[in-house]
């Protein structure tokens, strides 16, 4: 799984903030790594914008085949932003690999009718 860090402050983001993003989306979404092809992360800083206490954001967008699913969060920190973007977008990446596989008849629901 490919994760591609953008951000829209150079100031606020270093090398290392990039590795601990990685690093969080990677344990996140570790059991989806064979599915999810590559996972875009966009962090920005809307304070000047006036959004109280969440002006730190965080965006993930994930590409399962030629699909991608969308996630965010904004909080006042980038780390509360990442954890919790990192959380929705594995919540609905379980959700489109299950309906591609039941579209797919790859799903198997409870046993298999030959061990009933």
């Amino acid at each position: 799984m490919q994760i591609l860090v953008n951000c829209s402050d150079p100031l606020c983001c270093d090398e290392n903030l990039f590795q601990r993003v990685e690093g969080v989306i990677a344990g996140t979404l570790e059991h989806f790594s064979n599915r999810v092809a590559r996972v875009e992360v966009n962090l920005s800083d809307v304070s000047d914008l006036n959004h109280a206490n969440s002006d730190k954001i965080c965006s993930l967008e994930a590409w399962v085949g030629a699909e991608s699913v969308v996630a965010s969060h904004a909080a006042a920190t980038l780390a509360e932003a990442i954890h919790d973007a990192a959380s929705k977008l594995e919540r609905l990446l379980a959700r489109a690999i299950e309906q591609l596989d039941a579209a797919l008849g790859n799903r198997q629901v409870g046993p298999s009718p030959a061990s009933r």
